[in-house]
């Protein structure tokens, strides 16, 4: 990793640590399933089918981290290999979280205070279009359309990055407010979030991928100005 330069350092350790909020409660979460002590309030749908959040969390964990690797310029110019590898690593987990991610809210009974109609088509919607943008991925770079490939994964890493986005600002909605917000307000809140990070992803895709690289002078070119 010495290919990487400090402005890459520093972004990777920022996704990092933003990718980790969840993720930790996600770990506890397994570590309390796997029978260890409880440390977050009682999950009762969690109890009584383990297996989807053990998947989803474990999936969503390795794609949101191995993500921050992935989007590395130096990473994917000097070392194509480990980025392929990687890339491989990231899609898989990708689509065991999009999916466990639809069957926990297709099967999962949750109530109305923490889920109503609007989460629920959000996360619906949300599910699949992760699912086939990770398609659209592997489709466009075995076309070698490397532009639409890294958009396609930027747009499902905003994505699955919703839950990172959620805690953060959850965080700090508490700290503010004191509560949580429950409800319909809920519902909006965490639909705002994953807005948020596909506005953010569309930022960075028009400035990084979609806008043209400058042309590059030949001594042909030059002369003839």
């Amino acid at each position: 990793m010495n290919i990487l330069t400090g402005r890459e350092w520093t972004t990777l350790i920022l996704i990092v640590v933003f990718s980790s909020i969840p993720a930790f409660g996600g770990l506890i979460r397994l570590v309390e399933l796997a029978g260890g002590h409880a440390v977050l309030p009682g999950n009762p749908r969690a109890i009584a089918d383990p297996w989807p959040v053990i998947f989803h969390v474990s999936g969503s964990f390795v794609f949101c981290l191995a993500g921050a690797i992935q989007f590395l310029p130096s990473l994917r110019r000097c070392r194509p290999a480990i980025h392929r590898m990687i890339g491989r690593v990231m899609v898989i987990a990708g689509f065991l979280s999009a999916s466990t991610g639809l069957w926990m809210t297709v099967y999962f009974t949750f109530p109305e205070a923490i889920q109503g109609s609007l989460l629920f088509s959000a996360r619906i919607i949300l599910g699949f279009a992760m699912i086939g943008l990770l398609a659209w991925a592997i489709i466009a770079v075995r076309a070698r359309s490397f532009k639409s490939h890294g958009a396609s994964m930027l747009r499902a890493y905003a994505i699955g990055q919703g839950a990172s986005t959620q805690a953060l600002l959850g965080i700090s909605w508490i700290v503010t407010f004191g509560v949580e917000p429950t409800g319909f307000l809920r519902d909006c809140f965490m639909v705002l979030c994953w807005v948020l990070n596909l506005l953010v992803a569309e930022a960075l895709i028009h400035l990084l991928i979609a806008r043209p690289l400058p042309s590059i002078q030949t001594p042909d070119k030059a002369s003839a100005l």
